[in-house]
């Protein structure tokens, strides 16, 4: 795999001997030999299934077998059974983690992925901030004040780490790139002392693609607690079910990881991401406007009754997604608006048997835990229900497909794509926390429209418009040059040309089909 400038790279001068904790890289090492090859194999047969996917050969179920006939179970410890709310955000920013592990919320994802920028400096940050939370030591004190600290609490704590489609470069000779999964891992377990951890070290996995992925996880898991002298099964994970493929073979994906894994969640955004990606040769998956998509859309309703059927018949949690719309303290209005969409929201995902959701404000965390019964609902499945529903059902007749809706995409993507520029992996934009995920959705819901001009109508005041790219790049433009006006009369020409390139990036990537999620 060649060195991408969007790949995360440590600096020039490197020393992994030296500027790494003592002893970790011959601890690292031999992973790294073993996991980076086999990654790699994984990521080639991720880039296959997607190329055939849009050739109309499209992800299916898994035919039956002894995982899927026979009776099997996760054994979940008692620290973990009430999940009701996972509070989630960037690891690196101390201050939000502070206050979510400090929310009352049952569980905190710590997140060195999509919501944080994949950079050197944040990566090392998040890392180091990511131990001092597990320790109960994470503070954070703005000038002048008192340093706001974590509270003891039973908040159980996970650190997302980087997904397998993600290489880490810089650390290693002659330009080799390692699994940035792995060392993200390795990183943070041979760190963990354990005796100073409230509960098994734990973890989220993000945007694994096939059951096989699981076998990875658990032989990494296991080969890092055999290093460290701990037993077999002691590191735990949540997974994200969050791509497309994923959504056919989570249940044998749960038996790979039968050892490890506390439960799966409904990356609701990066699956719709992906169900675009891998339907993008598709017109009758040219998606509306993505916030006149309802929660309950049956290709994701679909999913979201299957997640916690499967899930409960083996005994591990389900947990909803996170609902974008975020509550405000300053505008009374929107933050009515925000916490009625939140409560429905999570309502709908308990009634599917859900046992949480996740929330990323400290003031959702009552509300989602009001909608999810006390601890949780393992035992609501139903032994009849079938667990091959259809998963590609087209969205036929929901929402609407605009112009103004091709405008926010292409102005939210300029604005996510300057954050990530400034050194931030998530923004709130227009009331809207934007992240990794739906930059995606809208880079992709474009790309599909330039795909399908002319054979999917795009409406403007009662006018079809064809979604041509040079149509396409004028409304880059024309977002770009409001941005511009509206800044400060005293904004400097960096922070202006920074627009202009995040315009520059944003438009680049949807025309050279650059739609994973980096």
């Amino acid at each position: 795999m060649a060195f991408d400038s969007r790949m995360n790279a440590a600096p020039a001068g490197f020393d992994p001997r030296r500027d790494l904790p003592a002893g970790f890289w011959d601890f690292y090492l031999p992973l790294h030999q073993k996991f980076t090859p086999w990654r790699d194999k994984l990521v080639a047969a991720r880039a296959a299934r997607l190329a055939a996917s849009q050739e109309g050969e499209y992800p299916h179920y898994l035919l039956p077998s002894e995982i899927t006939r026979s009776e099997w179970r996760v054994n979940l410890p008692e620290w973990v059974l009430d999940q009701r709310n996972q509070m989630t955000g960037p690891v690196d920013d101390a201050e939000l983690s502070v206050k979510m592990l400090n929310s009352g919320a049952p569980g905190v994802m710590l997140d060195l992925e999509d919501s944080m920028a994949n950079t050197w400096g944040n990566l090392m940050e998040g890392h180091a901030n990511a131990v001092a939370a597990l320790y109960g030591d994470l503070s954070w004190c703005c000038k002048g004040d008192e340093a706001l600290r974590i509270k003891p609490s039973k908040t159980v704590i996970f650190v997302r780490a980087r997904g397998l489609h993600l290489s880490q470069a810089g650390t290693l000779p002659n330009g080799e790139l390692t699994s940035a999964s792995a060392f993200d891992v390795a990183l943070l377990a041979f760190r963990a002392e354990r005796g100073k951890l409230k509960h098994n070290l734990s973890f989220y996995i993000p945007k694994t693609e096939s059951a096989d992925e699981g076998k990875w996880w658990t032989a990494l898991f296991q080969d890092i607690a055999a290093a460290r002298g701990w037993e077999r099964d002691y590191i735990k994970a949540m997974a994200l079910v969050e791509s497309f493929p994923m959504a056919y073979e989570f249940e044998e994906f749960l038996y790979h990881m039968r050892e490890h894994i506390l439960g799966l969640n409904l990356g609701r955004w990066d699956y719709m991401a992906s169900l675009i990606h891998f339907n993008l040769n598709d017109p009758n998956w040219v998606l509306p406007d993505r916030n006149t998509i309802p929660h309950d859309v049956t290709f994701f309703q679909n999913l979201r009754l299957r997640i916690p059927q499967l899930c409960h018949r083996h005994g591990a949690l389900a947990i909803g997604g996170m609902t974008a719309l975020y509550p405000s303290r300053v505008d009374a209005e929107l933050n009515a608006r925000a916490l009625k969409v939140l409560a429905e929201d999570k309502k709908n995902e308990a009634v599917c048997g859900m046992d949480g959701a996740w929330t990323g404000h400290p003031d959702q965390n009552r509300i989602a835990l009001e909608q999810f019964p006390v601890p949780n609902q393992l035992g609501k499945w139903d032994p009849a229900y079938d667990r091959y529903p259809e998963l590609r059902v087209p969205p036929a007749g929901v929402g609407r497909r605009t112009v103004d809706g091709s405008r926010a995409a292409a102005r939210t993507t300029i604005l996510y794509r300057f954050g990530v520029l400034s050194g931030k992996g998530a923004s709130l934009i227009n009331g809207y926390m934007e992240d990794l995920a739906t930059d995606r959705i809208y880079r992709l819901m474009l790309a599909q429209r330039i795909r399908h001009a002319g054979r999917v109508a795009i409406e403007d005041n009662g006018k079809t418009v064809d979604h041509t790219a040079a149509f396409v790049s004028r409304l880059y433009d024309e977002e770009l040059e409001k941005i511009l006006a509206a800044l400060p009369p005293d904004a400097d020409a960096k922070t202006r040309d920074r627009y202009r390139e995040a315009r520059r990036r944003s438009e680049e990537m949807i025309a050279k089909c650059w739609f994973d999620p980096v």
